[in-house]
């Protein structure tokens, strides 16, 4: 009995150890948000000129459609869609009804009458059909989402979704602002990322000795997934203009689309790493709470195992995502038949390239550093005692496998039952 605790000083210095990196962590975050906080101070005179002050936007309700014959397209233009062709009646928020014609050309979307729709009204009072109205949809979609998430884990689920509007809410009111103000995208997300996976795991899965691993785990991960991506950017020369909204940031805003770029990795790659390193850590924990005699190497070697099923999914998983984001683009591709490596070397496809390889490294990365650092709180001897175990511990492993021969000293016979018991047995 006295072997499962041969050296508790072992854990309790590991966690010291742990706590002088999460406590100078939290302080450095801490102070990275109070310096960095948005004042509310954007440049209003830049965003202007990318933004349509003067219209705006607007309700209205479908009430009825009337379509007409479309006109005829000139040669060799694609031919309209007949559901897109006429007017339709609109009761604007407020009360007021108008008349618009429907939204046609390629691409245009079908309306009917009952339709809620956006509207788009100019200074002088004039309407435009624009979208369809997608609130009500949404929330209920949100409230499905938090239904399902909150019957499932219960009061865990609950954490889960306090923790996703703590994390948009770092977004929407720091990362976002913060960089329109025209502070450094980088350091903005860096100290954005280290926030929310402060508080999100915390808060998600609780104040304990695997969730301060797995936050040690995502922080080393993190920090190798940034360095790689910086030293990935410019050796590729990506400078992560790719597409017209960057191209108008560069020249509207004066934002650093290559910082912005970083911090775009950063911020994603820390969506799936705190996934992979709360995973390995839970499992070092299950597994030295099902197993106490298991030492750190026995600890490392299954939860490595399933750490490496787990990235073999993910991997599989990201590129699937980066794939399926951008098949229009490689559709396009397929059409011009481009031949693969002009494709491949497009700055486009290459920045999802780079994102994806880095994000995969970081990810591998954290198998090992999170498992290693689980292991070490977990284990509750000395890593080098797991390779030779104490002959008491071992024989009770192995006295469901093995026959009594195998122990150590002299081989005992089992006791002798009474003779009651034989006479019971024998009949």
């Amino acid at each position: 009995m006295g072997a499962n605790h041969a050296h508790p000083p072992s854990s309790r210095r590991t966690v010291m150890a742990g706590l002088a990196v999460l406590v100078p962590l939290a302080i450095i975050t801490l102070a990275g948000l109070l310096w960095l906080w948005p004042d509310g101070t954007v440049s209003t005179g830049t965003a202007r000129s990318i933004e349509q002050s003067s219209v705006q936007r607007v309700t209205g309700t479908i009430t009825g459609v009337t379509l007409k014959k479309c006109p005829a397209a000139p040669e060799g233009a694609p031919q309209p869609d007949p559901a897109t062709c006429g007017n339709a009646d609109v009761r604007v928020e407020g009360g007021q009804s108008v008349t618009l014609r429907l939204p046609s050309g390629p691409g245009a979307q079908h309306f009917a009458a009952g339709d809620d729709v956006i509207l788009l009204r100019d200074a002088d009072g004039n309407h435009q059909i624009s979208d369809h109205d997608r609130s009500t949809p949404l929330w209920l979609f949100g409230a499905a989402f938090a239904l399902a998430v909150i019957a499932f884990g219960r009061w865990r689920g609950v954490t889960a979704l306090v923790g996703l509007a703590v994390t948009f809410v770092l977004l929407l009111t720091f990362v976002i602002p913060g960089i329109l103000e025209g502070e450094p995208p980088l350091l903005v997300a860096i100290v954005g990322a280290s926030a929310i996976m402060l508080l999100v795991l915390y808060l998600t899965h609780g104040f304990s000795l695997a969730t301060s691993m797995a936050v040690l785990g995502t922080l080393a991960s993190l920090a190798l997934t940034g360095l790689l991506s910086y030293g990935a950017l410019g050796f590729a020369r990506l400078n992560g203009i790719t597409d017209d909204s960057a191209l108008a940031l560069d020249m509207s805003l004066k934002i650093d689309t290559q910082g912005l770029l970083l911090a775009s990795i950063i911020i994603g790659a820390l969506g799936v790493l705190d996934d992979v390193t709360v995973t390995q850590a839970v499992t070092v924990a299950e597994l030295a709470h099902a197993n106490p005699s298991y030492g750190f190497a026995r600890l490392y070697r299954a939860a490595g195992r399933i750490g490496r099923a787990h990235i073999a999914s993910v991997i599989n998983t990201i590129i699937l995502a980066y794939a399926g984001a951008s098949l229009p683009l490689l559709l396009l591709f397929s059409i011009g038949r481009q031949p693969l490596g002009e494709v491949l070397t497009t700055p486009v496809i290459a920045q999802e390239i780079v994102r994806s390889i880095v994000g995969t490294l970081g990810l591998i990365a954290a198998v090992p550093i999170t498992t290693a650092l689980a292991a070490l709180t977990a284990s509750r001897h000395h890593p080098e005692e797991d390779v030779q175990e104490p002959p008491a511990r071992r024989d009770a492993q192995e006295s469901f496998f093995t026959p009594h021969s195998h122990q150590h000293g002299p081989a005992q016979s089992p006791p002798e039952r009474p003779a009651r018991h034989r006479r019971r047995a024998s009949t």
